[in-house]
């Protein structure tokens, strides 16, 4: 079976992405929220901002028949 990478529906904070990110590679999603908030220091914030928003439009919501 192969893995997709979905927005999360039960671990998510604002859209799911760092949840769905985190359910994807099977790791915490504490961890994956620790790295994003790293990757947005050198950004001054606007860069991490931006590339959160674009990953919640891109990355689609998990179908109800898919499990």
């Amino acid at each position: 079976m192969q893995k997709k990478l979905y927005l999360s529906d039960t671990d998510k904070k604002i859209a799911g992405v760092c949840g769905g990110i985190a359910e994807y590679f099977d790791v915490d999603s504490t961890l994956v929220r620790l790295a994003w908030i790293l990757l947005l220091l050198p950004t001054a914030f606007v860069g991490g901002i931006i590339a959160y928003f674009l990953a919640a439009a891109i990355i689609p919501r998990r179908p109800y028949d898919v499990e």
